[in-house]
């Protein structure tokens, strides 16, 4: 096994360590598991912390000399290690423990490759910083087993936004005022699924958008590998100020054109859009 680990590409190793962590997750789902608790109501469970161990076996194997922070385990490896990956073995732990299959497996190289892995449907989304495809390993899994590549759309018209708090951009933004702006009604459908899964499906073109409030995301080991795929796909990805995430930009929207990028952050800015302009987005 470690052989055939070191001779995959940083994708492919990503991939590889976000397929180990859901196996866990998918393996452990339904069962009555243990509880850690985090302080403010967050908690992990027995399978974020399993499903790390996994992904952290098959990183070691893999690319040995370098660094990883997971979201249970924090800092591992050499601090003066070239490469660090981010971990966030189980993206929507409150979901799973209540038996909600909406969930995600996040691994990213910093400023490098990233794979998230959706246990339930089986898919693989991946990127080496450039493309970005999907596999599906799953029950669904396609036809032929090959790699399709993510081709992002604004044409469903759906729009994940994260209403966890805390609310660092408030009173200037807050995402539940968003969704109560006229114009937001008019131009788009609002989801919450509470999982980075949602950015992923932005990239693959499920999804027109997603938007949170927070601060730097880039070195976030739940946000890092969806920002991967999305970049990689082409869609168009901002802090909620509209500046460049990694480059001042706080919060994200991330959105599959820039038409989409631009009516939310008129949106996110306070400012209406006019009648004729929302009736020739639906139309499109």
């Amino acid at each position: 096994m470690t052989n055939s680990l070191t001779d995959l590409d940083d994708a492919g190793v990503a991939a590889a360590a976000a397929r180990a962590g859901a196996d866990v997750v998918r393996d452990l789902y339904g069962r009555r598991l243990a509880r850690i608790d985090k302080g403010g109501g967050d908690f992990a469970t027995e399978a974020d912390v399993a499903a790390e161990k996994a992904i952290l076996g098959v990183l070691r194997a893999a690319r040995p000399d370098d660094a990883v922070l997971g979201e249970e385990g924090g800092r591992q490896g050499a601090a003066d290690a070239a490469r660090q990956w981010l971990v966030d073995p189980l993206c929507g732990t409150l979901n799973y423990a209540v038996g909600s299959m909406l969930v995600a497996v996040n691994v990213a190289l910093r400023e490098g490759a990233a794979a998230v892995a959706d246990p339930f449907s089986g898919d693989v989304f991946r990127t080496d910083g450039e493309s970005a495809w999907v596999r599906g390993e799953g029950a669904d899994q396609r036809s032929d087993g090959a790699d399709q590549r993510l081709i992002p759309t604004s044409a469903s018209r759906l729009v994940d936004v994260n209403l966890d708090p805390p609310f660092p951009g408030a009173p200037a933004f807050r995402a539940v005022d968003l969704l109560a702006r006229p114009a937001f009604a008019e131009h788009f459908r609002p989801r919450v699924v509470s999982t980075t899964l949602a950015l992923a499906w932005v990239a693959a073109g499920k999804r027109a958008a997603y938007v949170t409030d927070g601060g730097d995301l880039s070195g976030s080991v739940h946000f890092a590998a969806g920002i991967a795929l999305c970049r990689a796909a082409g869609c168009v990805v901002t802090g909620i100020d509209g500046a460049p995430v990694g480059q001042g930009g706080r919060g994200l929207v991330a959105a599959a054109d820039a038409e989409t990028h631009r009516l939310l952050m008129t949106m996110v800015r306070g400012q209406e859009e006019p009648t004729s302009v929302s009736e020739a987005f639906w139309k499109q």
